[in-house]
């Protein structure tokens, strides 16, 4: 929780700046800052156990549908304690999105760095989202249920994070796309081709079908199951790329009418 850890540091030090005179409280000196760092261990252990617990309470019952009391039950956490690390149920939502978001960027930026192949830094990314997620579930649910549910500065932070990590996932798509075209271009010259150029998938359709494929595990995917997580990434990374049918199965299914249907997707779940 390295960038958890640093917002958590910033906020101990704020409390004990600003805590009201008759509760002992004054200026943090250089002495306090090593009793502090000492004990954001602590700090640091309780608060996993309050997002976790508040994960699976949120997309147990819904956000809505779940009160402080409800957490502090589940937790063992009086709600005078729950207070001290949160100061509000849509605080504690912010931190289970914040610190997801957080922790997958992070792991990302350090799995990546070193790919230069376009198909390894997509398989590196489709690795890394599922593999996060497959080990919380939960919290997967309580990103997709609940991305409305916070406000103000709340959901502009998580959802910067989410622009973020959106626009690292194209990129990485375009440079899959540019990589494919070139190379069929080459292909087509040493062979005398004269084919048509098959027309590029739009990059923004590309980017939320990869979002849609690996952000629906949660209600079908058991970790536990027969399905390794590795297995998963591999299905998921060759059907995004190259589609469920052979190229020759692919052949006797191509046309429409090129009109779309007019559907209404209700999600009941």
């Amino acid at each position: 929780m390295s960038a958890q850890r640093e917002q958590l540091w910033n906020l101990e030090y704020e409390r004990a700046a600003h805590a009201p005179a008759g509760e002992g409280a004054r200026v943090p000196s250089k002495t306090m800052t090593v009793n502090l760092k000492a004990d954001l261990s602590r700090y640091d252990q309780k608060l996993e156990l309050i997002l976790r617990t508040s994960a699976r309470i949120f997309a147990d019952k819904s956000y809505h549908s779940t009160s402080m009391r409800d957490i502090s039950r589940e937790t063992g956490i009086s709600l005078a304690g729950l207070y001290h690390y949160c100061k509000s149920k849509e605080e504690l939502l912010f931190l289970i999105q914040d610190h997801c978001f957080g922790r997958v960027l992070e792991r990302l930026e350090e799995r990546i760095g070193a790919a230069e192949d376009p198909l390894e830094r997509l398989r590196i990314f489709v690795d890394n989202h599922l593999s996060f997620f497959a080990a919380n579930m939960a919290e997967m649910k309580v990103l997709s249920h609940e991305a409305e549910s916070l406000a103000g500065d709340l959901h502009e932070h998580v959802s910067t994070r989410k622009r973020q990590y959106t626009r690292t996932a194209r990129k990485i798509l375009s440079a899959v796309q540019q990589a494919a075209i070139n190379g069929s271009g080459r292909a087509r010259r040493r062979n005398g081709h004269r084919e048509r150029a098959v027309k590029p998938i739009d990059l923004t359709v590309a980017t939320y079908a990869l979002f849609g494929m690996m952000n629906w595990i949660y209600n079908w995917y058991d970790p536990r199951g027969k399905l390794s997580v590795g297995q998963l990434v591999d299905n998921i990374t060759r059907l995004f790329l190259t589609g469920f049918l052979s190229q020759a199965e692919h052949a006797t299914v191509q046309g429409g009418s090129g009109q779309a249907e007019q559907v209404s997707i209700w999600r009941t779940a």
